[in-house]
């Protein structure tokens, strides 16, 4: 006599989904302890770090049935991620840090991006969407950045986790950096301006977390003026990713020549319509708050589905040049930042 296998309740793309969620909801709970908030660990940072401790050990056995919804997560959700993640900014943002924190941004971003494919494809001969992820993750606003370049390159699932991994190892040592600068009086060696320390962290630090909880170490004005001024920088990923993808989108070779495909980042026209509509309609504070919320979660999913999609051997391959790229940028943004925020800042104060 047969025994009756049981088939799964969940259909799969449903299962994947749930799978997902449970390691989001999970991070998310964990990303509320005060510890982990004041070393300037977000939820985004706890579920991929738990989606890759499940994926290698779990997951390997449901990859197969719930495959289909973790990758759903991890595209579809992450753009509908992003494009809520304009609900954050308004254009008001950018008066509070007047010109030279725009400028200061600009400059940072593009000298750091630069840096990256110079040094990563150039000296380090990375392959070059992993240095492009780095680039962007280090420009930007770390983790989220690195995801929303991922679709423009279309990189493997190992790069980005490489790239999530080394943005977060940096990001969190200036949580512990910055503030041991500013008791150092930064101003007699660089010329940065003490009052403007908040710019020089917003301008400079990875994370949107990480950044806070630096200025927060220091006082509230520098705090507020340190996370307004990377809401600007994270304004710019926009115009980045629409950039990266004219210049730096894949190419496909056909028999006589090479053919540019344009893959055009349709989710960073619906962020910019979102900051837009944000600026100008803000949502009423409790709805603003749900909309927060849920976009949390979307990102929140598509890291977990990053890591239950990422084998440790992958990481392992990678070897250590990707964290020498880390730490050149690293050393950029402290150390070329400083000098940047010096000279602008007296220039278009």
């Amino acid at each position: 006599m047969r025994t009756a296998i049981q088939t799964p309740s969940l259909p799969p793309a449903a299962a994947g989904l749930a799978l997902s969620g449970a390691v989001a909801w999970a991070a998310m709970s964990l990303g509320n302890i005060g510890w982990l908030q004041n070393h300037g660990f977000s939820a985004l940072t706890v579920a991929i770090v738990l989606g890759i401790v499940i994926g290698n050990t779990v997951y390997p056995r449901l990859g197969a049935y719930c495959g289909e919804g973790v990758r759903f997560s991890k595209q579809t959700l992450l753009r509908a991620g992003i494009i809520l993640y304009g609900f954050r900014l308004t254009f008001q943002d950018i008066a509070h840090v007047g010109m030279a924190g725009v400028v200061i941004d600009a400059a940072m971003l593009l000298s750091t991006f630069g840096l990256a494919w110079l040094v990563g494809t150039k000296l380090l001969k990375l392959d070059r969407d992993a240095a492009l992820l780095i680039g962007a993750g280090s420009s930007i606003c770390g983790a989220a950045a690195v995801m929303a370049t991922e679709p423009v390159l279309r990189a493997r699932s190992e790069q980005v986790t490489v790239a999530v991994s080394t943005v977060v190892i940096f990001g969190s040592l200036a949580i512990f950096l910055y503030p041991l600068l500013y008791t150092l009086q930064a101003e007699p060696v660089w010329g940065l301006r003490l009052p403007d320390f908040g710019v020089y962290i917003g301008s400079t630090v990875h994370e949107v977390a990480q950044v806070l909880a630096a200025a927060r170490s220091i006082d509230q004005h520098t705090a507020d003026v340190a996370v307004i001024t990377k809401m600007v920088r994270v304004m710019m990923l926009a115009p980045f990713l629409l950039m990266l993808s004219m210049k730096a989108a894949p190419s496909v070779t056909g028999h006589q020549h090479e053919h540019r495909k344009l893959s055009i980042p349709w989710f960073a026209f619906a962020f910019i319509g979102v900051v837009v509509f944000n600026s100008f309609f803000p949502l009423p504070a409790a709805v603003n708050q749900l909309v927060l919320q849920a976009d949390t979660l979307m990102l929140a999913m598509a890291m977990a589905a990053l890591g239950l999609s990422t084998h440790l051997s992958a990481l392992r391959s990678a070897g250590i040049k990707p964290m020498i790229l880390g730490a050149v940028l690293f050393a950029w943004l402290v150390i070329g930042g400083a000098l940047v925020n010096g000279a602008l800042g007296r220039l278009l104060a």
